[in-house]
């Protein structure tokens, strides 16, 4: 794209995800597509023996992605988490992606997370006086996140 050009943003409202073989569908919300690599201060001492604060990178790390949807008939989820709770975390490890598509359902960004297991799942929150959609929450830790596109 030229200098000075201008791109419209993606809408963040038309997303799905697929962690095979355990599971794919739409959700309702999507965080935690990101990356930190962790500060230390070296303080030295420089010219005139003024002191010199470097800051070095540390350790990367990446941010586990929370998903809502609203809670289905589908086991999906809770199989997977239960492979977790019963030990079997390195069958549970999955690649998996995060895919946004434009309003013409075209493919415009795609995030691949690598060895991704469920740490957390929490059905919804139910109470008799409302009329709310009852919400699942899965939280998936991994150890490598790339944006393909």
């Amino acid at each position: 794209m030229p200098i000075g050009a201008s791109e419209d943003p993606l809408g963040a409202f038309n997303f799905f995800v697929e962690v095979q073989p355990w599971l794919s569908g739409a959700f309702r919300e999507c965080s935690g597509l990101g990356s930190e690599t962790e500060t230390a201060e070296y303080k030295a001492s420089g010219p005139g023996g003024q002191f010199v604060i470097q800051k070095v990178p540390g350790n990367m790390k990446w941010s586990n992605i929370n998903l809502k949807r609203g809670i289905t008939s589908s086991m999906d989820a809770w199989k997977w988490r239960k492979e977790v709770e019963e030990g079997k975390v390195d069958s549970a490890r999955s690649n998996g992606s995060i895919i946004m598509y434009n309003q013409t359902g075209a493919e415009v960004a795609r995030w691949n997370f690598t060895r991704g297991w469920p740490s957390k799942i929490s059905g919804p929150s139910m109470n008799a006086n409302g009329t709310e959609i009852g919400i699942e929450e899965l939280e998936i830790v991994h150890e490598g996140l790339i944006r393909d596109h």
